[in-house]
């Protein structure tokens, strides 16, 4: 589990009750029914209003998964497909059959079958290409809800602090309640800039930023199968999958470097 996104949301909440703290209100004066129930569940409906529901209900399947999600290993990839390399070379193809069977990762397992299938490579190609641009359309889709919401929250909290603001207007006769209402009527501003910037942008960044890494191992995965398909050496397919690393994956491939040596 990577939990950088659990980690910067419980800071950033952290840091805005501390400052509450240390000016010395009181933390609760914020947490009024009426500005939650307005900027909340109103920038919910506004962004359901701009979706379809089966987009939404993914998106928010897709917040566990992207806050509890280990970041991919590149590099244990490339590690796997050289020993299927390897392997490839010395028994042939079909001698892989049996390492469908212990495959976590069902985007390579279910690549590996297909070439054990005898899938012509053009098409497993396609296959494949086209698994990957399904996953980064879909994670898309998911992350734009938040980002959309992100951009409703300060505007829907501007509404509730207009409407707060009537009512402040309604009452000038009462100018001993004045200063709690203007006070109460910019906690819905308040509550739409923050739930902007502490929840739905920084959910929608971490859906993407998720969905970035794990397509791009889908894209290593795809390039290996493909080279062991086409029965390689396993000291060039290691080369040439470690070239497709991000910068700081390389750093972590010194397990498929002895391996693609030893296979050498």
């Amino acid at each position: 589990m990577d939990p950088a996104g659990l980690i910067g949301i419980g800071i950033a909440f952290v840091a805005i009750f501390g400052a509450l703290f240390l000016e010395g209100a009181d933390p609760m004066s914020i947490f009024l029914p009426a500005p939650l129930l307005l900027v909340w569940v109103g920038t919910i409906g506004v962004g359901i209003a701009g979706h379809t529901i089966k987009d939404v209900i993914g998106s928010f399947a897709a917040v566990p998964r992207a806050l509890r999600s280990k970041a991919p290993d590149p590099a244990a990839t490339v590690d796997t497909v050289v020993d299927l390399a390897d392997r490839a070379r010395r028994e042939g193809l079909l001698a892989l059959e049996d390492a469908t069977r212990t495959i976590d990762d069902a985007f390579l397992r279910g690549g590996l079958q297909a070439a054990i299938d005898g899938t012509d490579p053009d098409d497993l190609r396609t296959i494949l290409e086209d698994k990957i641009a399904t996953k980064r359309t879909r994670d898309r889709v998911h992350s734009k809800y938040f980002v959309d919401m992100g951009g409703y929250a300060p505007t829907i909290g501007i509404i509730g602090t207009v409407i707060s603001l009537v009512h402040v207007l309604e009452n000038l006769s009462k100018p001993a309640e004045l200063g709690h209402s203007i006070a109460a009527a910019f906690v819905a501003t308040l509550w739409g800039i923050l739930s902007a910037n502490v929840v739905w942008l920084p959910l929608g960044a971490r859906i993407r930023r998720i969905s970035d890494l794990e397509c791009a191992q889908m894209e290593v995965t795809l390039e290996g199968l493909l080279a062991v398909q086409a029965g390689a050496n396993p000291r060039l397919v290691g080369e040439r999958l470690r070239s497709l690393l991000p910068e700081e994956a390389p750093a972590k491939a010194g397990k498929t470097a002895k391996s693609a040596k030893a296979a050498a």
